[in-house]
């Protein structure tokens, strides 16, 4: 049974995919020569909300693990992505050592092993031999796990040289993380010189900054805004960063509010210019991170000073038990979209500079303005019919690949503030 998607087709945002598909081909071109100048990380997957009057990224995730939500229609967009990119990295490439989360040697994760047995087949059609390597001191033996479908996933203790990493009997030329390092950076990953590592280290949620990255996407956003004659505002959220807070000790609560009290009236000045009769509201995340974790909304600041014991538990830590104490105030977009009745989001998955699929992540029991990236989330894949060009001849809100032609759009113009993000904070560019 086909899942029944209702979306928000009227409005500002009806206004917006009318002129993007006008301008398809200034997009395309400006899209080409940012690429001629900025190299996009490896991989990467962005969450977009569609609020009906705005479409806006709000989490740009560089080690991306849900690739087995994709639609199978889409594979070959995949591989050809994936073969596009392994040959700007190294042409002659035999060997991918991929280094999973440490969570994926357990077993429990199914979801995850289905991810990897994905991100394998794409990655062996596009003529690679794949092999996993676990960063797990305790591991000694190989590990034989079988996926959902079937798919046998071995994972192997890591053997380190002077300037290289591998397996037994296996010299990777490139090294792919699909762990997002929230734990820190391990020694047996750094110097490696003689070995491409994808995405590069300072990625890692370790030294990377949610706010930081939407710094350079608010230059991106003004840049491609101007082009378009729009108002950035129609592309991007606001937001602010509070560091030092600590929520069990309940410190740092006056800057926390004072900047949500900020950032509730500038939307709030946006909202009375569209005549949106919306109520504001921020979400305040980790600053850092992935999984959904520390992440809470609210609608007026003195909601800071009123957290409860429980909600300041779960904002006091994040993924792998790493305290928070930098945080992120974010606009809040709600979402209008729905698959059989359920709110969604959607999420656009790139290999390279190159949109090759998505899926709408659906929650039963949360509201339009919740985080959906939370337990009970389910997964719909967008329809391959969804991926392709859009109609230009199409109104706007008449044909579903305009409307996720728009999503390719938006979510590309995240993987560009990514990657200027990676060149202006990469250490060694720093030094120089």
């Amino acid at each position: 049974m086909v899942p029944h998607l209702v979306t928000a087709l009227d409005g500002p945002l009806l206004d917006l995919e009318q002129k993007v598909l006008d301008a398809t081909p200034a997009i395309e071109r400006w899209l080409r020569l940012e690429w001629q100048e900025h190299t996009p990380p490896f991989y990467c997957s962005v969450d977009l909300r569609n609020a009906g009057f705005k479409l806006a990224p709000v989490d740009t995730n560089l080690f991306p693990s849900g690739f087995n939500h994709l639609p199978p229609e889409t594979m070959p967009l995949a591989v050809q992505a994936a073969m596009a990119a392994i040959e700007k990295i190294c042409p002659d490439a035999k060997n991918l050592l991929v280094i999973p989360e440490r969570h994926a040697g357990s077993g429990r994760q199914v979801s995850y092993l289905e991810n990897m047995a994905r991100l394998s087949l794409i990655m062996r059609q596009a003529g690679l031999n794949v092999r996993f390597g676990a960063l797990d001191d305790e591991l000694r033996e190989p590990l034989s796990l079988t996926a959902a479908d079937g798919q046998k996933i071995v994972i192997e203790p890591l053997e380190r040289s002077h300037r290289r990493l591998g397996l037994k009997n296996f010299d990777p030329c490139s090294i792919l993380l699909n762990n997002d390092l929230s734990i820190g950076t391990p020694p047996i990953l750094e110097a490696l010189h003689e070995q491409y590592l994808l995405p590069p280290l300072h990625a890692g949620w370790s030294t990377r900054r949610k706010s930081n990255h939407f710094n350079f996407y608010d230059d991106v956003a003004k840049r491609f805004s101007k082009m378009l004659d729009i108002d950035p505002w129609m592309l991007n959220p606001y937001h602010a960063n509070v560091r030092g807070v600590d929520f069990e000790a309940r410190t740092g609560e006056e800057a926390l509010a004072a900047q949500v009290d900020a950032v509730l009236r500038k939307i709030a000045r946006k909202y009375r210019e569209y005549g949106i009769e919306d109520a504001p509201y921020v979400v305040i995340k980790s600053d850092s991170g992935t999984y959904g974790m520390g992440v809470t909304t609210v609608r007026d600041a003195s909601e800071v000073a009123g957290l409860s014991r429980r909600e300041r538990s779960r904002m006091a830590v994040g993924k792998d038990g790493v305290e928070i104490h930098d945080v992120i105030v974010q606009e809040g977009v709600h979402t209008f979209e729905r698959v059989d009745d359920a709110v969604a989001e959607p999420v656009v998955y790139m290999i390279d500079r190159y949109v090759v699929g998505g899926f709408y992540r659906v929650h039963n029991t949360r509201s339009s303005e919740d985080n959906l990236n939370a337990p009970g989330m389910k997964f719909v894949p967008l329809p391959f019919e969804h991926s392709a060009l859009p109609d230009v001849h199409a109104k706007a809100g008449a044909a579903p690949p305009n409307r996720f032609y728009l999503y390719g759009v938006v979510a590309r113009l995240a993987l560009l503030a990514a990657s200027i993000e990676l060149e202006k904070t990469d250490p060694e560019a720093i030094q120089v």
